[in-house]
């Protein structure tokens, strides 16, 4: 379930952050997913005294995942057979893995700027890619 993902992230959150936990300053990016929406998780996230950025629909430029993390995943997984969940698991955690540290951070700079975008828009829709 996707409250125990954000267990795990909340724990490594406090080991790996303990400045940014001690002070609450880290937060979690959701998209417009229907998980991201349910009164399941909202009352995990209030009741955890967790903060959770929203966008807006139809904000494509504040998804870096979807056209930056997941494309390279995607073209290597594409036409391959899994067996089970797990194995889905470990070959995404693969690919993943081969990625470059810059990749990520390049990743993290697309979705910066799409934020920094969204902001001076106030909030209004754009169409053009960041990128």
């Amino acid at each position: 379930m996707y409250t125990d993902i954000l267990c795990r992230l909340r724990d490594a959150v406090r080991r790996k952050r303990p400045e940014k936990w001690r002070t609450n300053s880290w937060f979690i990016l959701h998209v417009n997913a229907p998980a991201h929406r349910s009164v399941v998780l909202n009352n995990f996230l209030a009741k955890n005294n967790a903060t959770s950025l929203e966008h807006r629909q139809y904000t494509p430029d504040l998804a870096a995942a979807n056209f930056y993390l997941f494309p390279p995943m995607k073209s290597a997984l594409n036409g391959r057979c899994f067996c089970d969940a797990n194995d889905i698991i470990k070959n995404a955690t693969k690919e993943l893995k081969r990625l470059s540290q810059n990749y990520f951070q390049e990743c993290f700079e697309h979705l910066y700027c799409g934020w920094q975008k969204f902001i001076f828009a106030q909030g209004d829709c754009f169409e053009e890619s960041v990128a």
